[in-house]
């Protein structure tokens, strides 16, 4: 039974990796999970300096899932590569790093910082990230923008990239085609979609920053969707995730076209999630009688 999966040259035992900014750096997780089990582990995003975060409160339970802003809290560069690379190092699992930014230069930063960390085998460009010399438009929400980011990064970047895709856009397609002409290697999708809670009895927001990301299982067929389209647009490989948590929600990500798949918010109910999707996998393999999981990538069409 053959569980490998090939993302651009880069290799994973089996698809399944966490999704950022939901499972830490892995150290968080590392009591509960063996990470060694897992495909790959994709840090929490990574600026070039500490970001602190929008005020309090920034998370908000919602039907089917959760709301968050908690605007890309992160200890910057410095302290990732002295305190987070080592302990990934322990491991037998490859290292996915998110990258975040304000700015074109911001981004490039870090992807230069990063470039001869062996530790780090990919990179994931967080383009819903808002660029403050565009007035606050998201890099991932233009198209031009899109493919303008992606081939400076790729000028440089050392590690094969990852661009991870908006789902807050008319046409998903058009920004995947835009991350595929840019010089992607890969495409992530969905990040979170955007929402707003309200408090009825104080007749306030919920979250100080009014809106917030949602994820969790309500936004599954969402993501489904998107991942299918984005699928059938490009030729470069896809990470899907929104919403997975269970063997069966990544199965159908993968038919639908996804080489690996991503748990995000699972983790947080269920801190064992990732190694129950791996071995939920290797149990429909078996019942499916398959011999390689490669086959049954895109199988729907």
């Amino acid at each position: 039974m053959n569980t490998k999966v090939n993302l651009a040259g880069i290799e994973l035992e089996n698809p399944v990796m966490t999704a950022s900014g939901t499972f830490g750096s892995g150290m968080e997780y590392s009591e509960f999970v063996d990470l060694n089990h897992l495909g790959a582990v994709v840090t929490k995003g990574v600026a070039n300096v500490p970001w602190e975060g929008n005020p309090v409160p920034r998370v908000a339970e919602v039907y089917g899932g959760m709301l968050n802003a908690i605007g890309l809290q992160n200890p910057g560069i410095d302290l990732f590569i002295k305190r987070d690379l080592p302990f990934l190092a322990k491991y037998n699992t490859k290292v996915i790093v998110n990258v975040c930014g304000r700015t074109l230069e911001d981004y490039l930063e870090v992807v230069e910082r990063l470039g001869d960390e062996d530790t780090v085998d990919m990179l994931e460009i967080n383009i819903s990230c808002p660029n403050v010399k565009e007035g606050g438009i998201a890099f991932g929400q233009n198209e031009k923008s899109v493919e303008h980011v992606t081939k400076e990064i790729k000028k440089i970047a050392k590690q094969p990239v990852i661009m991870k895709l908006s789902p807050n856009v008319t046409d998903i397609t058009v920004m995947a085609k835009a991350a595929e002409a840019g010089g992607a290697d890969v495409l992530s999708l969905i990040n979170t979609i955007t929402g707003m809670k309200i408090d009825i009895e104080r007749q306030s927001f919920v979250l100080a920053n009014k809106t917030g990301g949602m994820s969790g299982p309500a936004v599954k067929p969402v993501a489904v969707r998107m991942v299918y389209q984005v699928a059938n647009a490009v030729k470069i490989p896809i990470i899907g995730m929104g919403g997975i948590a269970s063997a069966e929600d990544a199965i159908e990500f993968m038919l639908a076209g996804a080489t690996a798949v991503s748990v995000g918010t699972a983790n947080f109910v269920n801190p064992n999630t990732t190694e129950e999707v791996v071995e939920g996998i290797k149990n429909y393999m078996d019942r499916h009688n398959i011999d390689d999981i490669n086959s049954i990538i895109g199988a729907v069409r």
